[in-house]
């Protein structure tokens, strides 16, 4: 189990700035879903290689949003790509004339993201409360499908912060195991034996623990889905 991805992930784009192509495309290549779900999302219909321009445009988007990436931002790697994707696609619509009447824009969002500058200047902090407030809603209906409200979170979340880095190894484990989130999203209750085995906590720290890891599982195993949340874990797992 890793704590760091973030960090892996910063340390991949410094490779990729310093002119590690290799590292360009593995990166590309690992987060092509990720371009086909933003590009898909946004035009309202699913989209395929090979048949699509807008994937294209897609691709060119994740590459310069890679170049002008700037970690003291203190902005997601992938909430700042989605953004990038979607302006860029917002111009080829103009620019080719595919621009129908529901893709009604703002022009003061349209602007050319090969440029460093405008790249940052574009991604103004309405558009990040606007998609951390979009985020956040959708976090707790799901959270409400395993009777879970944020108030619960409130008074269950630990205040100790070796028992947090504790709970979080534990919902780093039920996250990256494809059959314990089986069983999570399928009964909705914890895989306590599994868990117990695979963490090497105790089943009553499990059980004390239960919605703190739940809540936390669910937010690391859709990365691509909750990306300002998914940031905030990684800094407090560190």
């Amino acid at each position: 189990m890793d704590l760091s991805k973030y960090d892996l992930l910063i340390k991949t784009i410094s490779k990729i700035k310093d002119g590690d192509y290799s590292a360009r495309e593995r990166l590309v290549e690992q987060y092509k879903p990720f371009i086909l779900k933003t590009a898909s999302q946004f035009c309202h219909r699913m989209l395929e290689w090979g048949r699509d321009d807008e994937l294209s445009i897609g691709l060119i988007a994740f590459n310069s949003a890679i170049d002008s990436f700037e970690p003291g931002r203190k902005v997601p790697f992938l909430a700042f790509c989605r953004v990038v994707i979607i302006n860029r696609l917002k111009d080829y619509y103009r620019q080719t004339a595919k621009y129908q009447a529901d893709y009604r824009f703002d022009d003061e969002k349209i602007s050319d993201y090969l440029e460093h500058k405008t790249a940052w200047e574009s991604f103004r902090s309405t558009t990040i409360e606007d998609e951390r407030r979009e985020e956040i809603e959708e976090y707790e209906r799901l959270l409400s499908d395993y009777g879970i409200s944020f108030e619960d979170l409130v008074k269950v979340s630990p205040r100790h912060r070796d028992y947090r880095i504790n709970l979080l190894r534990a919902a780093f484990q039920l996250a990256e195991s494809p059959l314990l989130m089986e069983y999570l999203t399928g009964r909705k209750q914890l895989p306590l034996n599994e868990l117990e085995k695979a963490s090497g906590l105790k089943r009553k720290t499990l059980e004390r623990g239960r919605k703190f890891i739940i809540a936390s599982a669910l937010i690391l195993s859709r990365p691509e889905q909750f990306v300002y949340l998914r940031s905030y874990i990684d800094f407090e797992s560190k």
